[in-house]
C-alpha cells in the first residue's frame, strides 16, 4: 500500500476554503457530505445546484439573473448555462479598489514593477476609454503579442470590460505563427511589443511586426508598448492602420464602466498547438471561464486575498488567463518575463522568497531541470510563506514529486494538474484537503464527470484507458472561430464517444480517487498490439542521471511497432553500448519488457512546442518521411532536422 508524501492536519483543513464550501452545501441543501469524494459525488450528481452554490459562495455578480442553471440538450455539447443572465468578466477581476499590490511585474534584467489594485483600476479605465473611442465593443477582437507583464493584464481587462473578446501570443512566435492564429480571427486591434528578453538577449520585433502587419490588412489600431526597446516610435512600423505608442494612446485615470454580455459571450480565443496544421482557435465563454477559476483558484488551490499567485507562463500558454484569474480572489499575482534560468537556476527560488510566494507554479520539465541541475532550494531559501506547488505540461514524475518534498517544503501541497487550452482549466488536480501520493493528480475537478473509459466506452478503475467528461460543464468551448455548424468543434472532443468529451489524456483512475496521466492519446505506442503511454517510459528514463531528458515515438517496423528513445544527455557524456543497456534496464525493471526500447539514440536537442511540451507527433512524421504541417508552432522547430535521416533507423 502505497504511503502518501503529504497528509494536511485536521486544523490545516479546517482552514480552507474547501472545507468552508463543503460546509456550506451541508448547511444550504440539508445534506450530510462528509469528505471530499462524497462533495464530488454530489457536484457531479446535483450540477445545478453545484454551480449555483459556486456563484453563491464566490459571490457573483449578475445584472440580469439567469432564468435557470441549466438548460441541457440531448447529448454534449448542447447545454446553457445560466441563461438568460448577463455578467461581465473584467468586474469580477476588479471588485478591489485599494493599495494592495494586485501585479508584480519581475523583468529578465532584474525590473519590478508594481501595480496596487486602485492603479491597476486607473489603467484599465483610461485604456478602456481609448478602445471605445476608436470603436471597440462586443463582437471585436483585441490581439496582443506580449510579454508577461502588466500591460498585457491591463490589455486583457481593458478588453474585456468593454465585452470585446481578448486573444494573445507571445512574442517569440515565429512570423508565421502569429500570422496563422491572428490571422483567422481578425482582430480591431493589436498590442506589441517593441522588443523583448530572454536568456540574456535583446530581441527587436521591429522587422517580425511588419511582416505581420503586411499580412494583417483588417487591423484597424496598432498599439506598441516599447518595452525592451526604449527608442520605439510610431514611424519604425509600416501599417494601414493607426498607429500609437502605449504611452501617447490613452492616459490612466478615472474608473471602468463595465459592459454586461451574456454567460457564454466570447471572452477568449485560445489556440491548440498547432503542429498538425493551422491551429484550431478555441472560443472560450465569459461565465464559464469565470465560475471555473473561481472554483480552482479559491477551493483547489485555496487562494485567498492574502495570497501571492506565482505561474512561470508566457501569454501563449494557457496558465496565463489561469494566472490573472487570480485577481478574482483578490490576489496579489507575480508576472515574470523572462528566462527562469537567467542569470542561474535559482532565479525563481529567490524570487518566491523575495516577493513572499505563497502559491508557485510551474511545469514538470522545470523541476525535473532544477532537480538535474542540483538545486536544493531548502538549503538556500527559506520558502517561509510557500504552501502550494503546482505542476503541469506533462505529467510529472515520482522522481520529481519525491525531489519536491525532499529539497523544497514537507509541509506544502504539490498539485499536478491536468486539463488544457481546449477547457482553459482542470479535469484533475489539487486539493489542500487530500493526501498527496506519488506520480498521482490528487482528484477530479467539482462539477467535473471525469471518467477513464476502456474502448467499449465502459468506466474503468485500476486499468488504462481514455480520460473523459461525460456529463456538460460550463467551461466547455462555446466552438471554435469559423466553425458556424460546430463540425469541426464535434469531431475534436465527440468523435470517440458520441456525445461526451474525450479529451485525448491516456489515463488511468485509482482505487481513491486520484488520476494518472499516462500520455497523450495520440502519441501512444502500441508494440505488438500492447498499449504504452510515453509518460510510462519517461518517468524511468529520468531516473538516469546522464539523461537531461528524452522523446519516445513508435517507429513502423517490419509489420509491427517499435520502440525508439532519443536521449539529450548531460555535457561530456557519450551513448555507449554500457549507457544504452543502463538506461534499457532501468526501464525494464520498473515496468516491462515491453516498454524496453528497441533502439536508443542520442539527440542533441528535443522539438516543443511554444508553451514547452515535447511533440511526439512531429518527430514521429520526420522520422517516417511524413511532413510536419506547422514548424511555426515549435520553439526550436531546427531540432526536427536532427530526426531527419537517422541511419540508426534503418538497421
Amino acid at each position: 500500500m502505497p504511503q502518501p508524501l503529504w497528509t494536511p492536519s485536521a486544523s490545516r483543513i479546517a482552514a480552507t476554503q474547501m472545507d468552508a464550501f463543503r460546509r456550506t452545501v451541508n448547511q444550504r441543501h440539508g445534506l450530510a457530505l462528509a469528505d471530499y469524494p462524497q462533495l464530488h459525488a454530489w457536484s457531479v450528481k446535483d450540477r445545478e445546484g453545484f454551480w449555483q452554490a459556486i456563484v453563491d459562495f464566490f459571490e457573483v455578480r449578475f445584472s440580469t439573473a439567469p432564468t435557470t442553471v441549466l438548460e441541457e440538450g440531448v447529448q454534449m455539447p448542447s447545454a446553457r448555462w445560466f441563461p438568460g443572465s448577463r455578467l461581465n468578466f473584467a468586474e469580477h477581476l476588479l471588485r478591489r479598489r485599494d493599495d494592495h499590490p494586485a501585479l508584480v511585474a519581475i523583468g529578465e534584467d532584474g525590473s519590478r514593477e508594481v501595480l496596487t489594485y486602485r492603479e491597476l483600476a486607473a489603467q484599465v479605465a483610461g485604456l478602456q476609454k481609448a478602445l471605445a473611442q476608436i470603436g471597440v465593443g462586443q463582437g471585436d477582437r483585441v490581439a496582443a503579442m506580449m510579454p508577461n507583464t502588466w500591460q498585457t493584464v491591463v490589455g486583457m481587462l481593458a478588453t474585456t470590460s468593454l465585452g470585446a473578446t481578448w486573444s494573445s501570443c507571445s512574442p517569440d512566435f515565429g512570423t508565421q505563427g502569429v500570422i496563422d492564429r491572428f490571422g483567422q480571427i481578425e482582430p480591431k486591434v493589436l498590442i506589441a511589443a517593441g522588443g523583448y528578453r530572454y536568456a540574456g538577449s535583446n530581441n527587436d520585433q521591429t522587422a517580425k511586426l511588419n511582416e505581420i502587419l503586411a499580412q494583417m490588412p483588417t487591423l484597424q489600431q496598432l498599439v506598441v508598448v516599447p518595452y525592451s526597446r526604449p527608442e520605439a516610435r510610431v514611424e519604425d512600423y509600416q501599417s494601414t492602420a493607426a498607429v500609437a505608442l502605449w504611452s501617447e494612446f490613452f492616459q490612466p485615470g478615472g474608473e471602468p464602466q463595465f459592459t454586461p454580455v451574456s454567460f457564454d459571450h466570447p471572452l477568449y480565443i485560445l489556440y491548440s498547438s498547432g503542429t498538425t496544421g493551422v491551429p484550431k482557435c478555441i472560443v472560450h465563454g465569459t461565465g464559464g471561464v469565470l465560475l471555473q477559476h473561481l472554483k480552482e483558484h479559491g477551493l483547489h488551490t485555496d487562494l485567498t486575498a492574502n495570497d501571492t499567485l506565482f505561474y512561470y507562463t508566457t501569454c501563449g500558454w494557457m496558465m496565463w488567463n489561469w494566472l490573472v484569474s487570480g485577481l478574482a480572489l483578490g490576489a496579489t499575482l507575480v508576472l515574470f518575463d523572462g528566462s527562469p534560468f537567467q542569470p542561474g537556476p535559482q532565479r525563481l527560488m529567490d524570487m518566491i522568497d523575495a516577493e513572499n510566494i505563497s502559491l508557485f507554479g510551474t511545469s514538470a520539465k522545470f523541476l525535473a531541470a532544477l532537480e538535474k541541475a542540483g538545486v536544493v532550494p531548502n538549503e538556500s531559501h527559506r520558502l517561509s510563506a510557500l504552501k502550494g506547488i503546482l505542476s503541469t505540461g506533462s505529467p510529472l514524475s515520482h522522481e520529481s514529486f519525491e525531489f519536491v518534498y525532499r529539497a523544497f517544503k514537507t509541509d506544502a501541497c504539490l498539485s499536478s494538474i491536468s486539463g488544457g487550452t481546449d477547457i482553459v482549466s482542470c479535469f484533475a488536480l489539487g486539493n489542500p484537503v487530500l493526501p498527496v501520493y506519488r506520480g498521482e493528480l490528487q482528484c477530479k475537478g467539482l462539477g467535473m464527470a471525469v471518467e477513464v473509459w476502456n474502448d467499449a466506452g465502459q468506466a474503468v478503475i485500476g486499468e488504462k484507458g481514455e480520460l473523459v467528461c461525460s456529463k456538460h460543464f460550463p467551461s466547455m468551448p462555446v466552438g471554435f472561430w469559423n466553425d458556424p455548424e460546430g463540425e469541426k468543434f464535434k469531431a475534436a472532443y465527440f468523435d470517440t464517444f458520441p456525445g461526451v468529451w474525450a479529451h485525448g489524456d491516456y489515463a488511468e483512475e485509482t482505487p481513491r480517487g486520484s488520476l494518472i496521466i499516462h500520455g497523450r492519446s495520440d502519441a501512444v505506442l502500441n508494440p505488438g498490439g500492447v498499449r504504452i503511454g510515453t509518460a510510462e517510459i519517461y518517468r524511468q528514463v529520468e531516473k538516469v542521471e546522464a539523461v537531461l531528458e528524452s522523446i519516445a515515438i513508435g517507429q513502423q517496423w517490419q509489420g509491427d511497432v517499435r520502440v525508439v528513445l532519443f536521449v539529450r544527455l548531460r555535457d561530456g557524456v557519450t551513448l555507449d553500448e554500457t549507457l544504452k543497456a543502463q538506461i534499457c534496464e532501468v526501464i525494464r525493471a520498473n515496468t516491462t519488457s515491453r516498454h524496453v526500447p528497441a533502439k536508443v539514440i542520442a539527440v542533441a536537442d528535443i522539438p516543443r512546442t511554444i508553451s514547452g511540451k515535447i511533440v511526439e507527433l512531429a518527430v514521429r512524421n520526420v522520422v517516417h518521411g511524413q511532413p510536419v504541417k506547422n514548424t511555426d508552432a515549435l520553439a526550436n522547430a531546427e531540432a526536427l532536422k536532427l530526426f531527419e535521416g537517422l541511419a540508426e533507423l534503418q538497421e
